[in-house]
């Protein structure tokens, strides 16, 4: 149903986002059914990157059975604490481990109150706390990410020629 409601409204905008809990539950199933991509936020903590082989297994069923055309832009560390040993050695195991497979985005999300907050304020980071760290950090991200597609599509007319 989720992905017959985004086909009848999706030529009205530029980019639908769907954001889901770091859960497998039927939510984000659905999410990745309806979904033309997906990318994959990690906190900079052991569990979660350790659970990123589980979400992949998850993601690659779900193209094999369901949804063929879901493409991976990339795994996203949020939560960052760059004043950390921990969240610098977490980056490394992540792009070690994960960086031949698929996109790492250099971009990370660092940790900041500010962005907790907003949700209780009901605000967008943008309107909360525009000049804020992660308010940056995720417009940076929004660049990573719109120029990667440019060269996958000028990588995919190469390859057509």
């Amino acid at each position: 149903m989720l992905r017959n409601y985004l086909n009848e409204v999706k030529k009205e905008y530029d980019f639908i986002l769907i954001d889901c809990m770091p859960s497998l539950g039927m939510i984000t199933v659905n999410a990745l059914v309806a979904a033309d991509s997906v990318i994959i936020p990690v906190q900079a903590h052991y569990l979660p990157a350790k659970g990123m082989s589980q979400l992949l297994q998850t993601i690659n069923r779900i193209k094999k059975n369901i949804n063929p055309d879901l493409k991976i832009e990339g795994a996203l560390l949020t939560m960052v604490d760059t004043r950390t040993n921990f969240a610098k050695d977490i980056s490394f195991v992540l792009r070690r481990d994960y960086g031949d497979k698929l996109r790492v985005f250099k971009t990370e999300i660092p940790l900041a109150i500010k962005a907790a907050e907003t949700s209780a304020e009901g605000k967008s980071i943008y309107a909360y706390d525009r000049n804020g760290k992660a308010a940056m950090a995720y417009e940076a991200l929004t660049k990573e990410v719109l120029s990667g597609g440019k060269q996958r599509e000028k990588q995919e007319a190469d390859v057509s020629r």
